[in-house]
């Protein structure tokens, strides 16, 4: 049986396992940490427990698809349920609007609350859509790196439809010029921070975000988040698939220009295939040290980071839904200083999700767990401390100032991360969330292929490759890298 080595477990890495695992490969994982999942994990401050990562979930069929490989009911081990509201919006003058998960409920909110056309946010709607419709075989589902990918029907398609992708104009411009009703164009823009990018950079195509969520629904876990990697993770076990937690991988070994194994504690692993889920920066600064580096991949600008602070809240005071955002206006003075460098706060505009849970046991009763995040720059050697404690006196007053609350008094519990803690964590380079941004029209071209060039039988998944950052595009990379594999 032919054997092959991935390095990292996050979600990449452990679907990638499953993937191989189904095609016949002996599979064995190596995670530094004591556990799996990567950026998706979890902690407990005293009775609450938290999701470390992303709080919402999209597009849960690719990770059905992982159960259905081994002739396994994913409901039996995976329960979700699709939320009527994705998302709930305030604003600082008084305006609060429901994305409605119904996207004819979505469009007459916005038409009662914010006066907008309904005919414009469906014209706008029904373009994002035909942007997926024609690209997503392509810059989802297959390698862009290989050549047989551009001699399909579908890229056909899409070169003649290239007009309609609006390459040529920033996400800001197209929805300043489609939608023009400030908070919408607000709302809409936030969509680019879903693959850690600016919306004053990264391309109109990138409306196409925002049809992911809205034609296929948000979605939250009976267990939370965790649920995801835990029961993938069991799945694995199931199929004997082996895991070295605590093993850090120090060196990817070669035999001339081909992967062999990895180094790890002293001690050599041979292989026939070698797979990094670990951020395709330090894979090859650290692992493949003395190797040929692609430096302009590598030296692409990197996606943008976060501050977050986990609160325990004491007492439930606010019947606030699953995952809140707050949009604050006028930012300008507070946070022009700190995020100066930032492409993201161009806009007087910051983003703060808020994830209120008290529905499966995450907190004592009557209390609440908050995740409040912050888009912020991924690290350049900041003052994060400074930071922190200047941003969090601000967040709290803005909280306070939209929600008529006194939320310090009850935070129990509080633990924060920084772009610093998120690197120290995940190995993610300088602390960014989805490796690369999309900041211009070129960057889906221009992210790590799913496999080396240079190397024989050495292959990449996750957030850091094509086709880039987030759960369903992880687990999309651990699907074209397993089909790369299938069909050499």
């Amino acid at each position: 049986m032919k054997k092959a080595i991935i390095i990292g477990s996050g979600i990449a890495g452990i679907a990638s396992a499953l993937r191989l695992k189904s095609i016949g490969y002996d599979v064995v994982v190596f995670e530094n940490n004591n556990y799996p999942g990567g950026k998706l994990s979890s902690f407990k401050l005293g009775d609450y427990r938290f999701d470390a990562g992303p709080s919402l979930l999209t597009m849960p069929q690719y990770i059905d698809e992982l159960f259905q490989l081994f002739d396994e009911d994913p409901i039996k081990y995976f329960k979700y349920e699709k939320k009527e509201i994705s998302c709930k919006y305030f604003w600082e003058d008084n305006v609060i609007l429901n994305a409605y998960s119904d996207k004819e409920r979505f469009i007459n909110e916005i038409n009662k609350v914010l006066g907008v056309d309904k005919k414009v946010v469906s014209t706008y709607l029904n373009k994002a859509k035909k942007k997926y419709d024609l690209t997503k075989s392509v810059f989802l589902e297959r390698s862009l790196h290989k050549v047989k990918t551009y001699f399909s029907v579908d890229l056909l398609k899409g070169i003649f439809n290239l007009f309609s992708f609006q390459i040529n104009k920033t996400l800001h411009q197209v929805n300043s010029e489609e939608l023009r009703e400030p908070h919408l164009v607000q709302l809409f823009n936030r969509f680019a921070t879903y693959n850690g990018s600016s919306p004053f950079k990264t391309p109109g195509m990138m409306t196409l975000i925002q049809h992911l969520e809205q034609e296929y629904g948000t979605y939250v876990s009976n267990k939370g988040m965790i649920n995801i990697i835990d029961s993938l993770y069991e799945l694995a076990l199931r199929q004997n698939i082996k895991f070295k937690f605590n093993h850090l991988v120090s060196e990817i070994l070669l035999d001339g220009k081909k992967a062999i194994g990895v180094k790890t504690n002293n001690q050599i692993f041979r292989s026939d295939i070698v797979i990094s889920n670990m951020d395709v920066v330090p894979t090859y600064k650290k692992l493949l040290k003395t190797s040929y580096h692609p430096k302009k991949i590598l030296n692409q600008e990197r996606s943008s980071s976060a501050l977050i602070f986990y609160w325990g809240i004491k007492k439930c005071f606010k019947n606030l839904e699953l995952h809140n955002i707050l949009f604050s206006k006028n930012y300008k003075e507070e946070f022009e200083s700190i995020f100066k460098h930032s492409s993201i706060y161009k806009d007087p505009t910051v983003y703060i999700n808020i994830t209120s849970k008290d529905v499966i046991s995450d907190a004592p009763k009557g209390c609440e767990n908050w995740f409040v995040m912050i888009n912020s720059p991924n690290n350049s050697g900041q003052d994060w401390d400074a930071i922190v404690k200047t941003v969090r006196s601000n967040i709290i007053k803005k909280i306070n100032k939209v929600l008529d609350v006194n939320i310090e008094e009850k935070i129990e519990f509080e633990k924060i991360y920084t772009p610093l803690t998120i690197e120290k964590n995940t190995q993610s380079f300088l602390g960014s969330l989805y490796g690369s941004s999309s900041n211009n029209k070129m960057s889906a071209f221009l992210r790590h292929p799913n496999f080396s060039n240079d190397i024989q039988n050495l292959y990449f998944c996750g957030g850091s490759v094509h086709p880039g950052g987030g759960i369903p595009l992880c687990l999309l990379s651990a699907k074209i890298v397993s089909e790369i594999i299938k069909n050499k």
